[in-house]
């Protein structure tokens, strides 16, 4: 569409606002603009104006909201309809606090219209972004008393409020008082219990769900993976093929691919695989990802590499998944090719990327590697250390009997070491006999959490060096006290 300014009548430039202003390209939206400041046409309205240009601008990712907001503040007494525009565009930017504020200039401005239910559904949803509770049950109490709950957008959005203000009792409430319910609806509430984790509930109002869409199927499989019930999501998904109707989509198949790569669900994601080459769906970013994930996690780092080498688009996590497969699998050199042609490319690493690689150089005891990359990481990067990051670097330097550092390092720490930390320098000590320290750091680790099975470990092993059986036997009896079992490592590969 070519726009001549200079040639642009009334009639034209009134028809391409009203219909067509939501596929404006940036250039064509503000050459508009400029005619509507210059020369606008006596027919339209200056709020109706504004409200198509608000929401064109709300639809156009590189136009600014202060460019909406701009349209909004030249209207010299703004109707209902612009209020809304102005409100559900800082929404649509995810600028909650925004929102909230010209809400509270619109109830505040003497002879300012009253909202209606459309400004509500926008300003319930900015609650709910900002959990902002009090603000959000005074405005539930104001739409209850508009007689606006009725409305069935606003009703769900009142859910969802109230689900992510971790209340499912008033989400609840609300649901059962509405008059009238769509699928969105009982999607939401199907979500929301998942959110909260009462997957009972979820998976009841799942049941009762009256017409399915997709979106109902991702929220139950999305729910399980959510709170870590990998198995039951893979069912979910076998139900949805068994029922028919509905085609997995995107979304679905992430969420199946991520419980698969949990539990070691080979077989079904490589049926999933298989399934996007014979649909011949473009493998997406997010799609792509999940399945390198997978095959990561699944141990099989061939397949891994064949999906990321077909990959259109790569982004940090598609790096960092191989950076951390390789090395995981002992592969180090991999991990870190990976990584430079990473650096090559123009993607920046994140603090996943260098656990990756932090955990790579402690598998292959690149110590001296390890901690030339856990500097540049901070002073290069300038990636604050989280205390995984510490951890590596702790188990790094233990394994290679430089216990000293190891521990100087823990008591550098700016935030508080956990049994992951200690326990790598547990482990050094063991490596390195160093049973003074390891006495000191076991005892350390029983204050932390009293039910860590490899301080009773190590104490049982070291008295039983030192020769004192009796002390062996009062550890392991205080481990069958506590109930504390030591579990024997294995690694599984599931068959779906």
């Amino acid at each position: 569409m070519k726009l001549q300014s200079c040639n642009c009548n009334h009639l034209k430039l009134t028809t391409l606002l009203l219909n067509c202003a939501d596929h404006f390209q940036t250039k064509q939206l503000l050459q508009i603009h400029a005619q509507l400041i210059t020369n606008p046409p006596p027919s339209l309205h200056r709020n109706l104006t504004a409200v198509k240009l608000i929401g064109a601008c709300a639809s156009n990712a590189n136009l600014r909201q202060c460019h909406a907001h701009l349209i909004f503040s030249q209207l010299p007494n703004p109707n209902v309809f612009a209020w809304d525009a102005i409100i559900k565009a800082h929404v649509r930017y995810g600028d909650w606090e925004h929102a909230l504020t010209c809400f509270h200039r619109l109830v505040s401005f003497p002879g300012a219209p009253k909202p209606n239910e459309y400004i509500y559904t926008s300003v319930v949803k900015a609650c709910a972004g900002l959990d902002a509770i009090a603000d959000g049950l005074k405005v539930h109490g104001v739409v209850i008393k508009s007689g606006f709950d009725k409305n069935i957008h606003l009703g769900t959005s009142l859910v969802d409020m109230h689900f992510k203000f971790r209340q499912p009792g008033n989400a609840g409430q609300v649901f059962d008082e509405m008059l009238h319910r769509d699928v969105v609806t009982w999607n939401a509430m199907v979500s929301g219990y998942c959110l909260c984790g009462d997957l009972a509930s979820a998976r009841r109002v799942f049941g009762e769900t009256p017409e399915r869409d997709v979106v109902s199927w991702n929220a139950m499989i999305g729910g399980y993976v959510q709170n870590g019930k990998y198995s039951d999501a893979i069912d979910v998904f076998h139900e949805m093929q068994r029922v028919g109707g509905t085609m997995p989509n995107d979304v679905t198949l992430v969420s199946v691919l991520s419980a698969c790569s949990h539990i070691g669900a080979l077989d079904l994601g490589r049926r999933i695989d298989r399934s996007l080459d014979r649909r011949r769906r473009g493998l997406n970013l997010y799609l792509g990802n999940a399945l390198v994930d997978m095959y990561a996690k699944c141990g099989t780092m061939e397949e891994a590499r064949r999906i990321f080498d077909d990959m259109q688009e790569r982004d940090v996590i598609s790096w960092s998944t191989m950076i951390s497969g390789s090395g995981v699998h002992g592969d180090a050199g991999e991990a870190f090719r990976y990584y430079f042609k990473m650096i090559e490319s123009g993607v920046k690493p994140n603090d996943v990327t260098f656990m990756g690689l932090l955990s790579a150089c402690s598998h292959a005891g690149f110590v001296d590697k390890g901690i030339d990359l856990f500097s540049k990481m901070i002073k290069e990067f300038r990636i604050v250390p989280q205390v995984g990051h510490y951890g590596c670097v702790v188990d790094l330097l233990s394994r290679a009997g430089r216990l000293d550092e190891a521990e100087g390092l823990i008591d550098s720490m700016p935030v508080e070491p956990n049994v992951i930390v200690w326990g790598a320098l547990l482990g050094g000590c063991r490596i390195h006999k160093d049973f003074r320290r390891g006495e000191r750091v076991a005892r350390r680790l029983f204050e932390l959490d009293s039910g860590y099975t490899g301080s009773y470990v190590y104490m049982a092993g070291a008295k039983a060096l030192a020769g004192r059986p009796e002390d062996v036997a009062d550890c392991w009896l205080r481990m069958q006290h506590e109930g504390i079992s030591k579990d024997p490592g294995c690694s599984r590969i599931r068959g779906s």
